[in-house]
C-alpha cells in the first residue's frame, strides 16, 4: 500500500525487454526518513527496479512518483529529478581525468550553480565525512575499491539529495572493503537519510531497514517490516533466500 508521505511511490510497474516481462505489478514505496532493502536472488529484478526509480530505465505501464513527480508524465525534468536523487551504483564511474576534489565540485556548480569555493568546502566536509579527506587530491586509479565506492556516496551527498538509491553498493568489493562502505552507509541511516537499497548483505539490513522488499522473476513477493522478514518470511522462496545467505 502507498504512503501519502511516501518521497518514492512506486505504483503497479510493468518493464519488458523485448519480450521478456522484467518487472511485474511491482509497488511499493519509500516514506521519508525511512530504509527499505530489497533483496532476492540474482535476476529477480532488483536493480531494474531500483533503476526506473530515477528514470535511468524506462517501464511501460504504471507509474513512479517521486517527491510528488510522476515519472510517467512525459513533460517531467527527468535532468533535475535525477539530480535530487542520489545513487551509488556496483561500480564508481567518475569523470577518468580530474581528481576527486574537481569529480566532487563539477555537478555542484553546473546543476546546483554553486559557487566554486562554495563547491570546495561541501567537498572537504563530504570527504571527511566518508574518511577520505587525506585524499582529495587523487585521481581514480589510485584509490581501492572501497575508497572509489566512499567518494562515490559523498558525490551523491554532495548534490543535497532528498533520498538515496543503493544498487548492490559492495558486491564488487573484496569481502574485506565492504565494512568500510556499510559504515558509511549506516551513519546515513542513522542520521535520517531516506534510502532505497539493493543488497545482499543481509546484516546491513537486519541492523538499519524499517522494511523488507522480497523479490523472486520480476514480482514483489514480499514487503514486510524487517523483524517480520527475518523471524517469519512468509513465502517459501523468502524463506529459502534466507536459509541460504545466512547460512553463508
Amino acid at each position: 500500500m502507498s504512503s501519502h508521505h511516501a518521497v518514492i511511490d512506486i505504483r503497479g510497474i510493468d518493464k519488458w525487454y523485448g519480450s521478456h516481462h522484467v518487472l511485474k505489478q511491482c509497488s511499493t514505496h519509500v516514506d521519508k526518513g525511512e530504509i527499505v532493502v530489497v533483496c532476492g536472488p540474482s535476476g529477480s529484478g532488483k536493480s531494474t527496479l531500483i533503476k526506473t526509480v530515477n528514470a535511468m530505465e524506462p517501464f511501460q505501464k504504471g507509474d513512479i512518483v517521486v517527491d510528488g513527480t510522476s515519472l510517467a508524465t512525459k513533460s517531467t525534468n527527468l535532468p533535475k529529478l535525477r539530480s535530487r536523487v542520489g545513487t551509488v551504483f556496483q561500480h564508481f564511474e567518475p569523470f577518468p581525468h580530474p581528481d576527486l576534489t574537481r569529480n566532487l565540485t563539477l555537478a555542484q556548480r553546473i546543476v546546483l550553480d554553486r559557487g566554486g569555493g562554495r563547491a570546495r568546502t561541501k567537498v572537504r566536509e563530504l570527504l571527511d565525512r566518508v574518511g577520505l579527506s587525506a585524499h582529495a587530491h587523487k585521481y581514480q586509479g589510485q584509490l581501492s575499491g572501497d575508497q572509489q565506492q566512499r567518494v562515490a556516496i559523498a558525490r551523491a551527498l554532495s548534490m543535497d539529495p532528498m533520498a538515496m538509491l543503493f544498487d548492490e553498493p559492495t558486491s564488487a568489493l573484496d569481502p574485506e572493503m565492504v565494512n568500510e562502505v556499510l559504515d558509511v552507509m549506516v551513519e546515513l541511516a542513522r542520521e535520517g537519510m531516506t534510502m532505497m537499497v539493493v543488497t545482499h548483505e543481509m546484516g546491513f539490513a537486519r541492523r538499519v531497514a524499517h522494511r523488507v522488499v522480497f523479490m523472486e522473476d520480476g514480482a514483489i513477493i514480499e514487503d514486510s517490516p524487517t523483524d517480520a522478514f527475518f523471524q517469519d518470511a512468509a513465502s517459501v522462496a523468502a524463506k529459502r533466500f534466507l536459509s541460504r545467505i545466512l547460512h553463508h
